[in-house]
């Protein structure tokens, strides 16, 4: 099972998605991993009534086997389904990486 696969199924487990939109951005960053650094945007009920870190904790919580080993690093963009339809359902573009091997 992929990496990506594992994040989405371990999300579903814990949270009740309406939207779930998840990128491998590893090709953007320093380094031989091929899947390390991952985006993910998400529509879920228990993110209603929750500041940010709350919501960034539920995630973690989920996926916590995965971090460090083999995650580096996971863009969390987290929405109540209110907000989402306020954004029309789009995703923020993540920056350009400015690790220690890249140039600028």
């Amino acid at each position: 099972m992929s990496i990506a696969a594992e994040i989405e199924k371990n999300v579903h487990q814990a949270l009740t998605i309406h939207h779930l939109v998840i990128e491998n951005e590893s090709h953007m960053h320093s380094g031989p991993a091929t899947d390390s650094h991952f985006k993910l945007a998400l529509v879920a009920d228990e993110f209603k009534g929750k500041r940010p870190v709350a919501r960034h904790q539920l995630v973690y919580a989920a996926v916590s086997e995965l971090m460090n080993n083999p995650i580096h690093a996971l863009a969390l963009h987290l929405y109540t389904l209110e907000e989402w339809q306020a954004q029309n359902g789009d995703v923020p573009l993540s920056p350009n990486c400015m690790g220690a091997s890249k140039s600028g």
